[in-house]
């Protein structure tokens, strides 16, 4: 059970992910501070904090983009980086489209889903389409997408090759109402089919929504780590919460 200080240490063997003692240093600045945590089939970790609080570069760490300084983080089990197959279980999302302008929003999924080794490539391409509601753009060039659209083509993309590990960063920027909604409802499909979830955002209601554990990062470690109650977060009360300790980590 995490305690008030984010002591995350206890492994579980079934877990999609584990990270144990993940250090991140740029210079003297520790962008993450002795960070553990496991997280099983179906789990969302929602990661809150003010800019700088290390929760990118902890994204990025878990993803097998960025080595530690120290600790080591295992997916299904294998140490990362590890081998290309194992790179393969993540998608990532986040505020920037990765996409080929030039290309179809149909020719960037099904390029993507190709280079990740996808068995039925154009079945994989026509059920993100359909998830993330771009079906009917699908032979129009991105250039011409609105940035919410681009969005969602890129989400769609992120998840096209069906990874089992999914890191989201600020992933609702750019987003209207009806992406917003098909992006979330996307994400809970995702959960039910066992994937497990790393959301980084700024929005709390988008956050808790999610969650089955949410964390409040400061200063690259965890100063808060409470998980789902049966009820639901109580989000007045998570929203004070945090107020409390990035203003008390602000004012020190």
């Amino acid at each position: 059970m995490p305690d008030e200080t984010g002591a995350t240490t206890v492994a579980s063997p079934d877990a999609t992910v584990q990270a144990h003692g993940l250090v991140r240093a740029f210079g003297r600045r520790r962008a993450v501070h002795e960070v553990s945590l496991a997280l099983g089939a179906g789990e969302c970790l929602a990661l809150f904090g003010p800019n700088g609080a290390g929760k990118t570069t902890l994204l990025r760490l878990l993803g097998g983009l960025l080595k530690p300084t120290r600790g080591q983080v295992t997916l299904m089990g294998t140490p990362l980086p590890g081998s290309g197959a194992t790179r393969r279980l993540v998608g990532l999302i986040s505020h920037h489209s990765m996409l080929y302008p030039a290309l179809t929003v149909r020719e960037n999924l099904q390029f993507a889903a190709e280079c990740q080794g996808v068995p039925d490539a154009t079945a994989a391409t026509t059920r993100v389409l359909e998830l993330l509601r771009v079906r009917d753009r699908e032979h129009m060039p991105v250039r011409f997408l609105s940035r919410g659209l681009q969005q969602r083509v890129s989400i769609a993309r992120a998840l096209v090759h069906g990874p089992r590990l999914v890191l989201l960063d600020e992933p609702y920027t750019g987003l209207d109402e009806v992406g917003a909604l098909a992006f979330t409802q996307a994400l809970r499909a995702l959960k039910a089919e066992g994937a497990t979830l790393v959301l980084v955002t700024h929005n709390l209601v988008e956050g808790l929504t999610l969650a089955s554990r949410a964390v409040i990062m400061r200063d690259g470690a965890f100063v808060h780590d409470e998980p789902a109650p049966p009820e639901g977060f109580d989000l007045a009360a998570f929203q004070r919460r945090y107020r409390d300790l990035v203003h008390e980590g602000l004012t020190a």
